[in-house]
């Protein structure tokens, strides 16, 4: 299995502008998620897709891989397919002997400096050649996260293929109140990380937006309402994202 692991980093965010340049006790953010994706043995190559040239120059600064893409995508997935079909090009050009082709395509988000190496290999673990598109999930174990609706949460069939992402509480436990939700159902919240098999992820970037997503804001619900599968893998490994400078102190403790 040929899996190639993409980080896309915007420089521009309303919240927080220049993120993935932003110092972490020493290392900016996009440079700890890169070494943090590069101990993936599951992933045969690491590469950073951004739209600006100052997160380029510093990428290539520590030795990484990076890819310009356009300042024009919508979303991190359609960014995903600009720097595949990039690399993926590249490649061809410069090799002397066939290439096998990449099966697959991880996205790795850039605001998660803590992502751990073993949620990128159990969601690659989940991954047969005839999987469309997976994500992680994790067990919800308080009752904030689980009304949060910030945090999406998701239903699962016996095949361990999504049926459906909100950010409601699902499911809905008829008759039973809700500080009793917990003890007597297993809640799954979503954790921001997917892979794409790289046939699905040039179909899936042609699809217009979906009234599920619009109503949700969650992406991957175009990609149901249209008929593809995503499969679900669970992981006891929670994520921490940096949305707003404020998060920089928890990051911080992190560290200490």
């Amino acid at each position: 299995m040929k899996i190639l692991g993409i980080i896309p980093a915007r420089y521009a965010s309303t919240r927080f502008p220049a993120k993935p340049l932003v110092d972490i006790a020493g290392k900016s953010m996009i440079q700890r998620v890169y070494e943090q994706a590069q101990q993936a043995q599951v992933l045969s190559k690491v590469v950073v897709a951004t739209d600006d040239k100052r997160i380029y120059d510093h990428v290539l600064s520590f030795g990484g891989n990076v890819v310009m893409t356009s300042t024009e995508h919508p979303s991190g997935t359609d960014r995903c397919f600009e720097a595949y079909t990039r690399v993926w090009e590249e490649e061809q050009l410069a090799a002397k002997d066939t290439l096998v082709p990449y099966n697959y395509v991880i996205n790795i988000q850039g605001d998660e400096p803590f992502i751990q190496p073993e949620q990128i290999s159990i969601l690659a673990d989940s991954l047969d050649g005839t999987t469309e598109l997976a994500t992680l999930i994790k067990q919800i174990e308080d009752e904030t996260t689980l009304f949060n609706p910030n945090t999406p949460k998701v239903i699962f069939d016996n095949h361990y293929q999504a049926i459906y992402f909100s950010r409601q509480t699902i499911p809905y436990l008829r008759g039973v109140e809700k500080g009793q939700w917990l003890g007597l159902y297993k809640y799954y919240k979503h954790i921001g990380i997917y892979a794409y098999r790289t046939d699905i992820l040039a179909q899936i970037t042609q699809l217009p937006m979906a009234l599920l997503e619009q109503a949700e804001s969650l992406e991957q619900l175009r990609w149901l309402a249209n008929g593809f599968k995503i499969k679900v893998a669970i992981t006891p490994y929670d994520s921490f994202g940096i949305d707003a400078p404020d998060d920089l102190q928890e990051a911080l403790r992190r560290l200490s």
